[in-house]
């Protein structure tokens, strides 16, 4: 296997997808029938591209199985156990997604096997781990984009629920504030997370009547009335006044380790993260909800989010995270200014999300790729180039 292979993907249907953005960028029919969540790249057992070699489409993971070495590189087949270490999405968000958190490798490996000896089928609804890995992921805008990710500080905290549920809050308030530490964040979001329906009620109708008059004065005031459109009776429709709001511009990108509380709001991204589809979730969903291993997996600390730029080195932005597993950079091709991929590498997957470009390498191997389009360079291919009028984005073994 040393020939640049064209991609063929799946795309994931959820109810909070959007109708437009991944049509768009694959050039079909738009509105699409169904909502189009995301679109998966890479070689995931639940969902793995397909890859064209000659006249057939054969699955990703096939190929990697019966040609590691040759797919991957020898180091990274040995370091993952013969795997693709990573898993590329485009995420299209036109309603929020559920509270969640992805747990760490040792969490994921100890939920995998316990409910696997509990006989609980893979695609049960109420599975929690459905692999052994961990899920650290980076996230590059492609619009405008809107989350919720971490704790905020315990006084901002303090401060947005004193302003709107000084009232059906005002114990866990004064806790908070007298423990704000790991200890208090952990009984505070346990507290909210599982309180009866009556005063889970009366939280909801303060906190949506006082944020619908404080709308205008923080981002989070209008999302809490927004969420509670949507689900009027979830006590994660307040989770913006705990968690920090973060707005992405397009090529502005986010890293999330293991354990960071988070919500997707809106907009389209770019998702690079270890192969693994772990969700633990918390609410604002009608997929299984399981606050407890949620918390057991949680990290309770108030993070400051640190929005991530690409760093240049010529025609390539790297962004640069702590993750093994991956890494994620931008190219942009143009008129003499081609883009030649490092001879130190391992396996590569390239999307274009504008223009037309040819990747060549040696053989005689050509591929051409337009908007919505993606390729898989094996480790085996000793060296590429590309060439044309192109934005593509990279995922490659950090």
């Amino acid at each position: 296997m040393n020939k640049i292979g064209l991609l063929k993907n799946i795309i994931k249907e959820y109810s909070w997808g959007s109708h437009t953005a991944i049509p768009e960028l694959l050039g079909q029919k738009t509105p699409s029938d169904k909502p189009q969540a995301e679109l998966w790249i890479g070689a995931h057992p639940s969902a793995s591209s397909m890859v064209k070699t000659g006249s057939k489409w054969v699955p990703l993971s096939d190929l990697i199985k019966k040609y590691p070495i040759e797919m991957l590189g020898r180091k990274c087949a040995q370091k993952y156990g013969g795997q693709l270490p990573y898993l590329f999405k485009v995420l299209a968000a036109s309603e929020p997604l559920s509270i969640q958190a992805h747990p760490n490798l040792l969490q994921a490996k100890k939920g995998f096997k316990r409910e696997n000896s509990l006989g609980i089928s893979l695609d049960s609804f109420n599975r929690n781990y459905r692999d052994a890995n961990h899920k650290p992921e980076c996230v590059c805008a492609m619009s405008d984009f809107e989350a919720l990710c971490g704790f905020r500080p315990v006084s901002e905290i303090v401060y947005l629920l004193t302003k709107v549920c000084p009232g059906t809050l005002k114990k866990q308030i004064k806790e908070l504030a007298t423990n704000p530490n790991p200890f208090g964040l952990k009984l505070f979001f346990t507290n909210i997370m599982t309180m009866d329906f009556d005063r889970n009620n009366s939280v909801i109708s303060e906190a949506t009547e006082n944020s619908g008059i404080f709308a205008d004065e923080n981002p989070a005031f209008k999302w809490v009335s927004a969420l509670a459109g949507k689900y009027p009776s979830n006590i994660g429709v307040i989770a913006p006044l705990f968690l920090n709001y973060v707005f992405l511009k397009p090529g502005q990108a986010m890293f999330l380790p293991a354990g960071e509380l988070h919500s997707y709001l809106n907009g389209v991204a770019l998702e690079l993260m270890a192969n693994s589809d772990n969700v633990i979730r918390g609410g604002l969903t009608a997929k299984h909800v399981d606050v407890e291993e949620l918390s057991n997996i949680l990290r309770f600390r108030s993070l400051k989010n640190k929005i991530i730029l690409p760093e240049k080195n010529k025609n390539e932005g790297i962004y640069k995270t702590p993750a093994e597993e991956f890494v994620l950079s931008v190219i942009s091709v143009y008129k003499d200014n081609g883009y030649t991929g490092s001879q130190r590498r391992n396996v590569e997957i390239i999307l274009c999300i504008e223009g037309k470009a040819n990747i060549s390498c040696s053989g005689n191997n050509r591929l051409r790729i337009s908007k919505g389009e993606s390729a898989i360079v094996p480790a085996s291919v000793k060296s590429y180039r590309i060439d044309g009028k192109a934005i593509l984005y990279k995922a490659a073994v950090n």
